[in-house]
């Protein structure tokens, strides 16, 4: 194994790793706004009803219980090979925790604090947006967190079946037995992985001060 600076360089350079990282980051992106948006809609809508919910959230325990890469080999006969079934896979795989956590935060809000905005006259959908989700949205932050840890894995092993990104890398690396490609592209992916969570870490704390009960 050699890991000195100009063989690492070479194979950055080889490998295309600066490349490989903007695919990687692009489809981890795309999945990720689709999860968020689809996390929250959902999220929402089974806090508002419940025995609704409770099917849903059901539906998305038993996906989760898929392994990673048998939905990956599920989704191709459908989706074929590439970044389609590598973002469907990362979204279905990503969907449990934002939307469990959106519907539980609507859910569990004070009592008093709902009787104070029927007081006030505000309709159901004015206490959801000033009520419900403003004080729901330090557990959504956990559970985005959550989705984000989820999504960067699967758009890792997306690499195997032709999405590119640094999966590619490090497949390319084991198929090779190239061990100083694996430790390259696995600690890079660590890297960024790292990041990610405490971006997503920083945004929950701020939150959390902002909006978490403060009795």
């Amino acid at each position: 194994m050699n890991l000195t600076a100009p063989a690492i360089e070479q194979l950055w350079t080889i490998h295309d790793i600066t490349d490989q990282t903007m695919v990687h980051l692009t489809l981890f992106f795309s999945a990720l706004i689709i999860v968020l948006i689809l996390g929250l809609a959902l999220g929402i809508a089974a806090g508002m009803n419940k025995r609704w919910g409770g099917i849903l959230i059901q539906i998305l325990n038993v996906i989760e219980m898929i392994p990673d890469i048998a939905l990956l080999l599920l989704l191709i006969p459908i989706t074929g090979i590439g970044a389609v079934p590598t973002i469907v896979a990362a979204v279905l795989y990503s969907l449990l925790p934002i939307v469990r956590n959106t519907s539980i935060g609507i859910i569990s809000i004070r009592p008093e604090l709902i009787e104070n905005g029927i007081a006030l006259g505000m309709t159901e959908k004015d206490m959801l947006l000033r009520i419900r989700l403003p004080l729901a949205l330090p557990l959504i932050a956990g559970g985005i967190r959550t989705a984000v840890i989820y999504t960067m894995g699967i758009v890792t092993l997306g690499g195997i079946i032709g999405a590119r990104g640094l999966g590619a890398v490090l497949q390319a690396g084991i198929t090779r037995n190239n061990m100083t490609v694996i430790l390259i592209a696995g600690l890079w992916i660590g890297i960024l992985a790292i990041c990610m969570d405490l971006f997503a870490a920083g945004g929950e704390r701020i939150l959390i001060w902002k909006y978490g009960d403060k009795t």
